[in-house]
């Protein structure tokens, strides 16, 4: 059974981030590569996706898709559920894999691709919200 109320509270923590985001986005490269506003736009990134991807493994465990041998085949087990669509599913593989250079390289961390992502990708957090959403209300209505 899908634990609604997480998914949902999970989903207003992710409008916050991005209102967060959308108050600091800079609007130049030079802005952006202000350390200060660097690292929150990194930060707040960062957490938008683990809380998407929150979301989707709340949904695997609900729905009793199964067990997930890597943590890419929670996206594809949502996929073939119907949860969401292919185009989204390649959507969060790649948050997913920026996320964890964030975490993990972050001396590597290329700027111009951070800046990109916060001034041109969060669309990709409504269409996820979007598509999650609605599946959640075909599973138990709102």
């Amino acid at each position: 059974m899908l634990d609604r109320e997480r998914i949902l509270a999970k989903f207003d923590e992710l409008e916050g981030y991005q209102k967060e985001l959308a108050a600091i986005a800079p609007k130049s490269f030079e802005e952006f590569r202000q350390i200060q506003k660097k690292r929150a736009c990194e930060r707040l990134l960062q957490i938008s996706v683990e809380a998407a991807i929150d979301v989707c493994h709340l949904f695997v465990a609900g729905l009793r898709l199964g067990l997930p041998a890597e943590e890419d085949d929670i996206f594809e087990k949502l996929e073939h559920a119907g949860i969401i669509s292919s185009s989204l599913k390649d959507t969060l593989k790649e948050m997913k894999g920026f996320r964890n250079i964030l975490v993990h390289e972050y001396g590597e961390v290329d700027d111009q691709i951070v800046y990109e992502a916060v001034t041109t990708r969060l669309r990709d957090f409504d269409a996820f919200r979007r598509e999650v959403l609605k599946a959640l209300e075909k599973a138990e209505p709102l």
